[in-house]
């Protein structure tokens, strides 16, 4: 495979970069607009503690980390799109703060003010019997850009609260309706919709649920419909129908998905025959579609939520990420009337919550967030500007073997990975290639996220790019600059590794319950 001009490694080059930006366009001779309009001190640090050096090892933390064995470098601010650990190294930051959720970036001054405001007035009340008018208006403007008949917002703390809260409001929705029967979840195999009992049990990776597995609800799961097993959708809607009928299909709760995948299947959208097959079977079987916007919600795609696109409008919808904007933590379930109106002719009660849904300052951040999105264009912006950034992908990585394709909806991308050697298998797992990309692009001071291969068989090497929506047009040319170097860099790197690798066994089917 042929070598590209290396890029020099290291951090040094970027470590100069510090020449403030404003939000969309260039560089600025002052502070940008959104900067922080007054100097914001570290926490003080503790004499001999850890905290000052970087990255930390788990023995010299007393944080309990996802992973004991990786040093964690210690981030201490950012700006834009970039962050900076306590060594001074700087980081490109491709995927908006590591989880999407850094959707204006990093340092924005009027998300703060808001939410120093808010908290000056009232930072806290509980809503069990109080609301208050942060809260209040923040379901008026989320209704207002939701889709055609979403009248209510329930709000959470998290994206796993929301998409648990519309399992919860699914089933009650039936039981108000005296449909007792109704319970039994089917969604997609190949998914993540969070970390808790219930969310775990709604993805059908069999990695994903570890020892959890005794604790976890039985549903129901069938296989995704990828150019690799089911381009049509119709092997899905297939599928659908077996796990209907073995259901029952008077007990069917709820059709729980993702309008476009994230970190499972970066940026895929099942085909439109299975969305036109979905609608049909819900109104002949009765049961919700719920769709988890955690990920897609306020603007990813170009789209206040990526649902509206689709030929199956949803019941519910769950969200979190955008909305906070990684200022707050706070989600939402978007309620269409007709469900709504099974409550309100019901029991009139829905009681179950946590301690801070809802509250004035989480509230006061979201109605930031969507004022801003609105005032800046950034629905537009991410849409047109999406579609370019996808093609100079595509374009940067053509010409190398391994990638197979490169998927896009506004600032939702990603890229997968196959065995060259027959151009549609996955790639040995034992490359790694997922890691090694990770790796890379953090060496070269770039911030993606990849996933290695699973264990059903439905996904490979593949590797997530998600901008936050603030990125200047140079920032963009940067990443995708960056990133096609370290792709270019492990291509080359497991080229004679490859030759000498088994080659994996293709799947055409996997999943089930």
């Amino acid at each position: 495979m042929a070598s590209r001009r290396a890029r020099p490694r290291g951090l040094a080059l970027y470590r100069a970069r510090r020449t403030p930006r404003n939000r969309i366009g260039g560089r600025a001779d002052s502070a940008p607009a959104g900067a922080v309009p007054y100097p914001v001190p570290d926490p003080p640090v503790r004499e001999g503690s850890s905290v000052a050096r970087t990255p930390i090892e788990s023995e010299r933390s007393h944080v309990f980390p996802l992973e004991l064995a990786r040093p964690m470098p210690v981030v201490a601010r950012g700006e834009g799109v970039w962050i900076e650990d306590v060594a001074g190294n700087r980081y490109l930051d491709a995927m908006s703060g590591g989880s999407m959720a850094a959707t204006l970036g990093h340092g924005r001054g009027d998300i703060v003010a808001a939410a120093v405001a808010q908290a000056a007035k009232l930072a806290f009340v509980h809503n069990e019997r109080l609301t208050n008018p942060a809260q209040e208006r923040l379901a008026e403007e989320l209704t207002a850009v939701a889709p055609e008949g979403f009248t209510r917002a329930r709000f959470t703390v998290s994206g796993a609260d929301a998409n648990e809260m519309a399992l919860q409001i699914a089933r009650s929705y039936h039981v108000e309706r005296g449909e007792h029967h109704r319970w039994q979840v089917i969604s997609p195999a190949q998914a993540y919709h969070g970390p808790t009992m219930q969310t775990l049990a709604l993805t059908g990776r069999p990695g994903m649920h570890g020892p959890f597995g005794p604790y976890l609800p039985q549903h129901l799961h069938i296989p995704p419909s990828t150019w690799r097993f089911d381009p049509t959708g119709e092997a899905a809607l297939e599928a659908l129908d077996a796990a209907i009928e073995e259901a029952g299909p008077d007990t069917i709760s709820t059709y729980f998905c993702e309008a476009i995948s994230a970190a499972a299947l970066p940026a895929y959208t099942p085909p439109v025959r299975f969305w036109e097959g979905l609608a049909e079977r819900r109104e002949r079987h009765g049961f919700l579609v719920c769709f988890d916007e955690v990920v897609t919600g306020v603007g990813r795609t170009g789209e206040w939520f990526a649902g509206a696109a689709t030929a199956c409008p949803p019941d519910l919808i769950a969200t979190a990420k955008g909305l906070g904007a990684g200022y707050a933590a706070i989600g939402a379930v978007l309620v269409k009337e007709h469900v709504y109106q099974a409550f309100a002719d019901g029991s009139k009660r829905f009681t179950l919550g946590h301690t801070w849904d809802g509250a004035p300052l989480a509230c006061a951040v979201g109605i930031a967030v969507i004022d801003a999105v609105r005032r800046e264009g950034l629905i537009e912006r991410v849409r047109e500007r999406g579609a370019k950034l996808r093609q100079e992908l595509a374009d940067a990585l053509a010409d190398v073997a391994i990638v197979r394709e490169v998927r896009g909806h506004g600032y939702l991308l990603g890229v997968s990975f196959v065995d060259p050697r027959d151009g549609a298998s996955f790639l040995p797992p034992t490359l790694r290639v997922g890691g090694r990309i990770d790796a890379a692009a953090f060496d070269r001071g770039l911030i993606v996220l990849s996933t290695q291969p699973t264990r059903d068989g439905f996904a490979g090497d593949q590797t997530l790019f998600a901008p936050a929506f603030t990125a200047t047009d140079e920032d963009l040319g940067e990443m995708v600059s960056r990133f096609s170097d370290v792709v270019h860099q492990v291509a080359q790197d497991v080229e004679p590794e490859l030759e000498r690798a088994e080659p994996v066994p293709s799947t055409s089917s996997g999943g089930g319950r």
